[in-house]
């Protein structure tokens, strides 16, 4: 969400107090675990107590689900508005690699979190979760064969796990300033889907 300045350049908006309480618990979660973290520990890092944060969350299971849900909605949301939008199918493909570099750069402990911790969600919640992240590689699976014909379905769907391989492990590779780690991200992600076995 997005405020116009009276320069007309846009801003972020301010996080709501539930922003704030779960960008603070995936930071804990992504260095400490789910289970290492307490209540009182991500009040603490909001500057409130932890029984305070009942306020806006049940329990800490309704934050891990919350926070994962987001996470797959913001992906599946951010990867189907890029698909139609570019003229060529490359193009689209490669807005959609982009796209998905540019939120694992942005948010290294949510991939964290989402890549270590969903076995710990609620069934109702991980079946949710499960639901959003299969139409997310099926967006994928359809812009992989737009661009390479050739490729047959199950092997456009393990290509796409394969690169979400790749992307995520950003947030273990500290070696390149954002942009240059952008560029090569970027480049290998393609080649590896352009070039992917039938």
């Amino acid at each position: 969400m997005y405020r116009v300045s009276p320069a007309a350049e846009p801003v972020p908006a301010k996080p709501s107090r539930r922003e704030q309480i779960l960008a603070a618990a995936a930071e804990l979660f992504a260095r400490h675990g789910f289970h290492g973290v307490g209540i009182d520990d991500i009040g603490s890092a909001v500057g409130i107590s932890g029984p305070a944060l009942y306020r806006h969350f049940r329990s800490k299971d309704a934050m891990l689900g919350e926070m994962l849900t987001s996470i797959s909605e913001v992906l599946l949301d951010g990867g189907q508005s890029r698909v139609g939008l570019t003229r060529g199918a490359r193009d689209t493909l490669e807005e959609l690699v982009r796209f998905h570099v540019d939120f694992a750069l942005d948010n290294p402990a949510l991939i964290t979190v989402q890549e270590r911790n969903l076995g710990n969600l609620t069934d109702p919640d991980r079946r949710k979760v499960r639901g959003l992240q299969r139409r997310y590689v099926e967006t994928w699976v359809e812009v992989i064969r737009g661009a390479v014909p050739t490729t047959a379905e199950p092997t456009a769907r393990a290509a796409a796990h394969a690169v979400f391989g790749l992307i995520n492990s950003t947030p273990h590779s500290r070696h390149l300033d954002r942009a240059q780690m952008a560029d090569l991200l970027t480049g290998m992600a393609l080649a590896a889907l352009i070039h992917t076995p039938n």
